[in-house]
Formats: C-alpha cells, structure tokens, sequence
C-alpha cells in the first residue's frame, strides 16, 4: 500500500471518530453511559501502555501501577481543587497551611502529578529494580499498598484528607478533552518506543546479557523505562481523578493494578494498539455489554435462576479464559495496527469458507 494511501485512510479514520465523538458530546443525555465508557476507556488505555511499555517492551514485572496513579491523582487534585472550596473539603480535619493556597491551572496540576509519581519512581527504583521477575513484583505491589496506607493514614489528614478522601475535584469539561490527552500521552510513548531507548528498552526484553554486552546500560535504562513508565501511570490517576471527581484511598486498591494488567495480556505484551483494543472492549465488556446477565430473565413466565447479581463477573471471566486459550499472546502479540495488516485479515475471510467448503465436499 502506498504511503500516500495510508495517510488519506488515516485522516478519514480520524475524521469519522471525531465525528462519533462529537454526535455522542452533542447527545450526552441519550448517550450518557457510552460516553463514560469511552472516558474511562481512555484512561485505562494511559495506564495500560505505561504498564506495557514496562512489562512488555522492558521486560520488567512491576505491579505498582496503582500506587503510582494514587500520587499523581492526590498531587493533582490537592493542586487542582479550587481554594475556594477547600474549606468545605477539609471540613473535619483543617488543612495544611502549606497547600492552602497551592492552586495550578490544571494542565501545570496533570503535569505535576505525573512528575510527583516519576520523582517517586526514582527514588525507589535504583534499589528495586536489581530484583528480578517475581521478586521486582512484589516488591512494586508492596510499595503500592505503602502509598495507600499512608495517603489514609492520620498524619496524612491535613494533606491527603485520610479516609475522608477529597472531593470537588474539578472534572473534564467534554469527551473531546479526555480523548485528546489520552491521545497525546499514548503518542508520546509511541514516539519514545520507536526512538534508540525504545530499541534499548526491547533488547534487554530479549536478553539482558546481549543488550549488556553491545553496551546498553542494563540499569539505566530500566530506570528510566520505570520512571517514564510511573510518570504516565500518574497522569493517568490524574485523569482518574477528574473523571471521578472525588477519589480515596479505596480507589487505589490492588485490583486496580490487576484490571490494567488484564488490560495489557489481553492486548498483547509489547502492542500499543492491543492495549489501547483491549482497554475499550474489556471496560465496555463489564461495564454495559454484559450487563443483562445481572437483571433477572423471564421466559414464558418461567424465571431463569442463574440470571442475578455476580453472573455478569462470572460470564466475562468465562470469556477472558477462551480468549487466553484461543489467542495466548493477546488479541495483538507484539503487531500494531497497519491498514495492511486490516485489508489482509479482510481478504482471508472469504478463504476460510472457501476451505470449509472444500472439507464438506470431501
């Protein structure tokens, strides 16, 4: 396919989502429910690829995500949250004199708090990354439950608020504005995986010794794909943060690091695309399309017992075990998206019915 092709079929995909998503923003009373699935996809998409861009293309187990999204969310929204209102958030408690009157404009407040997660990143990554495989696991998975013990405990309430958490946190003004950070972070990354780090980041995936020996810094570098990686985990809280308007120190649980590294397998480890798939169909999955199976079903006034509350959890982890045994290397493996590649997955269908056909006439 000609270069020139690719770009006019990229414009006009990009033109008909700008479409969509400007239909959806002008019918937000009728689609109200797809328009949060579409916000808190691209949130986890954020998220996802920062994750993948350590375990995937790094090859590094980190689990911390969570933990790295609480501080940039509490960085951002201590920074964000008009002053004028922080007296009604910190009702029970009083505030720190020190953040009383610390307001940024939100994009400097995104910013800081994914800066706040990579400083954090920093200062404990030159230890823990010597560990390997399952040990650098536990390791990132016991700080990120340290950050949320300590953004709830009491020492903490003049700052983090505690168990209160904090309120009024100042919310996207459109999806449109959403879709365009997530866009520009998940870029930025793309750049950085297609740059000389990124080619240094996938050799000391494929063999450490290797990358070492034709001088790739096996340390520095993982430190910085684990600083970068915590710096887009933070804005992404960030983004959590403005989403949900109020967040606490429950919104950071271990689950949260478990979604997104759903999100990232079912992709594929090492595909920014199976990613960014992975994270809209896994949140559309649970959020609305398999919705019905938690609503009771009646069928000619007889009532199906199974149809009740937890199916729905149950049916989607049914799914996800066919999808883990039919495509073990996520819908993606380590192949990005290509109009190539879509046209050619188009013209094999026909083939397929053509082999079934030819069985049947054997």
């Amino acid at each position: 396919m000609k270069k020139t092709t690719r770009i006019i079929l990229s414009i006009a995909a990009i033109a008909v989502l700008l479409a969509v998503l400007l239909f959806l923003q002008a019918n937000e009373r009728d689609y109200g429910m797809v328009i949060t699935i579409i916000e808190k996809s691209a949130i986890y998409a954020v998220v996802a690829v920062s994750m993948n861009l350590l375990n995937g293309f790094t090859g590094l187990f980190s689990l911390g995500q969570a933990g790295f999204m609480a501080i940039g969310a509490y960085t951002f929204s201590i920074l964000a949250i008009p002053a004028s209102s922080r007296a009604s958030v910190y009702y029970a408690t009083g505030i720190n004199p020190i953040i009383e009157h610390a307001e940024l404009p939100i994009p400097l407040a995104m910013i800081a708090g994914g800066l706040m997660a990579a400083l954090f990143a920093a200062v404990i990554g030159f230890p823990i990354l010597r560990l390997k495989s399952d040990y650098l696991a536990i390791a990132t998975l016991g700080f990120s439950e340290i950050v949320r013990a300590i953004i709830a405990s009491p020492q903490m309430n003049t700052i983090t608020n505690g168990s209160f958490g904090l309120k009024k946190i100042p919310e996207f003004p459109n999806l449109l504005t959403v879709i365009l950070v997530a866009a520009i972070c998940i870029a930025i990354m793309v750049l950085l995986i297609n740059s000389s780090y990124g080619r240094a980041f996938k050799a000391i995936r494929e063999d450490e010794i290797a990358a070492e020996a034709m001088g790739i810094g096996l340390l520095h570098h993982k430190q910085t794909a684990f600083i970068i990686s915590s710096f887009f985990a933070g804005i992404g809280g960030a983004m959590l943060a403005r989403f949900m308007r109020s967040i606490d120190s429950n919104t950071f649980k271990i689950a949260l690091t478990y979604d997104i590294l759903l999100i990232v397998v079912i992709g594929g480890m090492g595909s920014v695309t199976g990613s960014v798939l992975a994270a809209f169909l896994v949140t559309a999955s649970k959020e609305q399309w398999l919705r019905f199976f938690d609503e009771p079903l009646v069928i000619g006034g007889v009532s199906v017992p199974f149809f009740k509350t937890g199916l729905r959890m149950v049916v989607f982890s049914v799914l996800l075990m066919v999808v883990v045994l039919f495509f073990r290397r996520g819908i993606m493996g380590q192949n990005e998206f290509t109009w190539e590649g879509l046209f050619g997955l188009f013209k094999k269908i026909p083939n397929l019915f053509k082999g079934k056909k030819k069985k049947e006439a054997i």
